[in-house]
């Protein structure tokens, strides 16, 4: 059988409360312009917000006026969203605590993922939201996903329990091989030292 073959995320569409609280938080705090606004037109009374998280895709929120933020924690329950994850620059990372700080906005603190680095907090409406940094660029033609797939490979061959940076930068030593050609009859110089 054939597959439905995606490319992307299109957009993520989240059930918001009032209007201001969905442009407050997601424009306010995490900076996404507000692009675009039209009736939801499968639900007349409700408005649906777009906002651009950075990439040219699209977080959208349907709104109500008679709805109120709730801060309760949104279900995790099996077939529940966890968490968004949203990504950010290393200079933006390590500058959110602060500025999570002077909102008031209760979070984890930064966590090592090895390959990354993250942070957690609550929307308004009780969703769980990353911050999300990667600890590396991948060479230029090849995507993170790459990386990461060619690390896990590594990390799995040598019996590591997660990857870390060293995976990561064997990686992309090895996709930097593959993909670009050298002019060098010999792959691996003698150190010139």
């Amino acid at each position: 059988m054939r597959k439905l073959q995606t490319q992307g995320v299109h957009h993520i569409t989240i059930v918001g409360a009032d209007r201001q609280t969905s442009i407050d938080f997601w424009e306010g705090v995490l900076g996404m312009p507000f692009v675009f606004e039209q009736p939801n037109l499968d639900s007349e009374q409700e408005s649906h917000l777009y906002f651009d998280p950075g990439d040219g895709r699209l977080i959208t929120i349907f709104t109500d006026e008679s709805r109120k933020p709730d801060a309760t924690r949104t279900p995790t329950e099996i077939g529940c969203v966890h968490h968004l994850a949203l990504s950010v620059s290393q200079a933006t990372f390590w500058q959110a605590v602060e500025r999570l700080d002077e909102r008031g906005i209760r979070h984890s603190g930064p966590k090592d993922r090895g390959f990354m680095d993250s942070i957690y907090f609550n929307d308004p409406l009780g969703l769980l939201i990353e911050l999300a940094s990667y600890r590396f660029e991948p060479p230029w033609g090849v995507s993170h996903g790459q990386v990461m797939l060619e690390a896990h490979k590594i990390r799995v061959a040598r019996g590591d329990h997660h990857i870390d940076k060293i995976h990561l930068a064997d990686a992309i030593e090895k996709l930097t091989a593959q993909t670009f050609d050298s002019l060098s009859t010999d792959s691996d110089p003698k150190n010139p030292y």
